[in-house]
């Protein structure tokens, strides 16, 4: 029974190959988008699984409760030692800091290589929470004695090729030889702990004295603190008691900052403290990938009912003949199997064809190999079965409820194969998803220009970011700009820590002002630079002086949120006072204009600004991008000729800052993706709905004719329903649409507006769209002979 199932249905398939294409073409665009997506859910929610005890293993965050709460993935680095010695709920507390683009280098039995790396100071204590395993299968890890390290096997590779690296040394920006004491297996890339060098943490007091310090004066999102606790803890109770520790260290701020214990399921997905992506994204998508699909479905729903009034003699001779109702409902499943299965196939081919694509707008490394697990198994099987039911079910009894006299006297009317109305909910249902993803992409896509294009307080256009290697003398530092300045391609140059809108060492706590008794509760930002650093980049003074640079900070200048942080009626009574910020002490003797120095995401951060040159990492250079090409060229000269085993390395600021907006784009361009196909599912879907109503008002139109009828009256008697259900689904979707994504602006503290023509284009270019894509059917249709018309019904 069940091959004679198939081979009528295999029959039935190729008789109406128009039609089964459309049905294959449509399911196989929602199955390939199903499992791109399945491959980008399971990555993410794999993340950090790996480890042995990750159910108790946490990291210590700090939230501050200011004006609004601010979210920090880092605590002072004078809190771990006191988390590990004075409270016995963890079984290990170790830390971490993440240093970035250190020139290392390497001597080996027959080269020298120099390259920059990520460099990771790390504690013991932090291989002892994780499950970093050692190639030797031992766990003698290391890390307690100065300049030793562990390295991956890639990066062991990299560095000494064949040779063993165990006892060889590397240095780090030039300085104390570091010995390799292990090799690590290379970290999964689920793994929320990146580096390919782990240094011990006792190195880094040569490297920066003040973040391997036991201070309490700040905070740097570069230091990280896990803990893995003993089993049964209440983390509340644990919370409550690093009030404790705040009262003791900054008794002042213990209203302000507290600590929190973030479970690391949690790490990767919560973007409020650097998670790269979050639960609510995922959902998002999964979601949109059903919705994709149920369009498809609702597609074959359409053209199956619609084709059921030309399959009714073929239905009425099997039932004269004994066929039941059962046995015609799961010939049609047979149909509907034999179209899923074929559509799961060319999705599958679609997804992996895709897949680098994919890859490159979201800076993965996803492969097949995700495609061959049980878990794919069991949600293959899930979607295909998911998808026959809904596309066959409806359509299947439909069309085993027809009646044997009516179909073979074709008599059938069309509103014996299923109601109207139906079929019109289904289209709204499908124009209401094309809507809100429209509108998704317009907005989102706003909000970036926004974003990219606003005024940021800097001048960021025709701005070269270079990166100076290591810490270097200030002297040459200082002579090397002066060449680069007499280019004349150069218009300006600042030597800095880092351009406006880039974090640095975050400044906290420890700010006095004045002679107020008390320290100041909030962060304050800091911005080392020397005095060229407002003209290069245009920032204003809005009172005051610029500083000069000396031997020591003796001047500082702040910015105005300090001011009004500080609760001060004018910027000017600010010139002239003393302020201590943590182990600074100088005199402010300027006020510099508000300016972004983050993402619109939040709000403006107080700054303060100070000479240091041992701080300066990077040249700001503004050049004239008339001879970009030429001046660049000078300025590697120029480089080559002070640092000939460096390679010369620079960025645009205006890039750096669109960078910045690197996950938003990535959402941007997966929701066109999702736009494009919801349109072009959408579009089958119509093509077959129209051909449901042609038939139906075939009499109609005969009729019409004959009396006069003209081809535009026609026409608009076709397209005029679409339009109604268009703008329907408009009114539906706009105020969908409209809530989530004023909740997803929300997550900007500046942004765009939802303008009414963002509403006015998703349902106008749906319209547009849905006219070329019924034209066709609706000329032939008016253009019919009538004589054949009304002998057809």
């Amino acid at each position: 029974m069940f091959k004679n199932y198939l081979k009528i249905a295999w029959r039935n398939l190729r008789r109406r190959k128009g039609f089964t294409i459309i049905n294959i073409l449509g399911l196989s665009l929602g199955f390939g988008c199903s499992i791109l997506i399945f491959l980008f859910v399971s990555h993410h929610m794999s993340y950090d699984t790996f480890h042995k005890n990750s159910d108790r293993i946490y990291r210590v965050v700090t939230e501050m409760h200011q004006d609004k709460v601010e979210y920090i993935s880092s605590v002072p680095p004078g809190f771990v030692n006191e988390f590990r010695t004075d409270y016995v709920y963890a079984e290990k507390v170790g830390k971490l800091v993440n240093d970035y683009n250190r020139v290392i280098d390497v001597e080996t039995n027959t080269d020298k290589i120099k390259f920059k790396q990520n460099v990771v100071f790390a504690e013991k204590e932090l291989f002892q929470i994780f499950n970093f395993p050692l190639v030797d299968g031992t766990n003698n890890i290391g890390l307690e004695e100065p300049n030793t390290a562990l390295v991956t096997e890639e990066m062991a590779n990299k560095m000494f090729g064949n040779e063993n690296p165990v006892g060889k040394t590397f240095t780090i920006d030039g300085k104390e030889p570091i010995r390799i004491t292990a090799i690590l297996r290379d970290l999964p890339k689920t793994s929320q702990i990146k580096g390919d060098i782990f240094v011990s943490f006792k190195t880094l007091e040569n490297y920066n004295k003040i973040m391997a310090s036991e201070t309490w004066a700040g905070i740097n999102p570069t230091l990280q603190c896990y803990a893995l606790l003993k089993p049964d803890q209440n983390i509340s109770q644990i919370e409550d008691k690093f009030g404790q520790l705040v009262e003791k260290n900054r008794p002042n701020s213990n209203n302000v900052h507290h600590y929190k214990l973030q479970p690391l399921a949690e790490v990767h997905f919560n973007p409020d403290y650097g998670g790269d992506t979050n639960k609510k994204t995922l959902w998002t998508f999964s979601l949109i990938g059903l919705f994709l699909l149920i369009m498809a479905c609702i597609n074959f729903i359409n053209i199956a009912t619609a084709q059921s009034v030309h399959r009714s003699k073929e239905v009425g001779i099997r039932k004269v003949l004994g066929g039941n109702k059962k046995q015609l409902f799961w010939q049609f499943m047979a149909e509907t199997f034999i179209i899923s299965i074929a559509a799961f196939l060319i999705g599958l081919a679609l997804s992996l064809l895709t897949l680098p694509y994919f890859n490159s707008i979201f800076d993965l490394e996803l492969t097949h190999e995700g495609l061959l697990g049980v878990r794919f198994f069991m949600f293959s099987a899930f979607l295909l079965l998911l998808v026959a039911i809904l596309s066959g079910s409806y359509p299947g009894v439909l069309i085993a409820r027809i009646l044997p006299i009516l179909a073979l006297k074709q008599k059938l009317s069309t509103t014996n194969t299923g109601s109207l109305n139906i079929r019109k909910t289904l289209v709204v249902v499908q124009f209401s998803i094309s809507i809100v993803l429209i509108i998704a992409t317009l907005v989102i896509s706003k909000q970036i220009k926004y974003a990219v294009n606003s005024d940021l307080g800097f001048d960021k256009e025709a701005m070269v970011m270079v990166n100076l290697p290591g810490k270097l003398a200030p002297e040459r530092k200082e002579g090397l700009k002066e060449r680069i300045s007499t280019l004349s391609g150069v218009e300006k140059i600042t030597a800095c820590a880092s351009a406006p809108a880039a974090s640095t060492w975050t400044w906290g706590t420890s700010m006095k002002y004045a002679n107020r008794p008390e320290e100041e509760p909030f962060y304050v930002e800091a911005k080392i630079a020397d005095e060229d650093y407002l003209a290069t980049f245009d920032l204003d003074l809005v009172a005051g002086r610029n500083f000069i640079l000396k031997d020591s900070i003796q001047e500082v200048l702040v910015n105005e949120t300090l001011s009004k942080k500080l609760g001060l009626a004018s910027p000017d009574e600010l010139i002239g006072k003393k302020v201590k910020i943590a182990h600074i002490q100088a005199n402010i003797v300027g006020v510099v204009a508000d300016f972004h120095d983050q993402t619109f995401h939040g709000n403006i951060n107080p700054i303060f600004m100070a000479p240091d040159p041992n701080w300066f990492y990077e040249f700001g250079i503004k050049v004239n991008m008339a001879n970009k090409e030429k001046t660049l060229t000078e300025i590697e000269k120029l480089w080559s000729s002070v640092f000939p085993n460096y390679v010369f390395e620079y960025t645009f600021l205006d890039d750096k800052v669109a960078q910045s907006y690197k996950r938003e784009k990535q959402f941007l361009a997966l929701t066109n993706l999702f736009s494009i196909l919801a349109i072009i599912i959408g579009c089958l879907g119509i093509y077959g709905l129209i051909s449901f109503f042609v038939v139906q008002k075939t009499k109609e139109i005969g009729i019409r004719k004959v009396l006069g009828g003209s081809v535009r009256s026609i026409l608009i008697l076709i397209t005029g329903d679409f339009l109604k259900l268009i703008l329907v689904s408009g009114l539906i979707a706009s105020p969908i649409a409209w809530y989530f994504l004023n909740d997803w602006l929300e997550g900007f503290a500046y942004r765009t507006q939802m303008s009414w023509w963002v509403f006015g284009i998703a349902i106008g270019g749906l319209l547009l769209i849905t006219m070329i894509t019924v034209s066709y059917q609706s000329i032939k249709a008016a253009l019919a002979n009538p004589v054949k018309s009304l002998r057809t019904e």
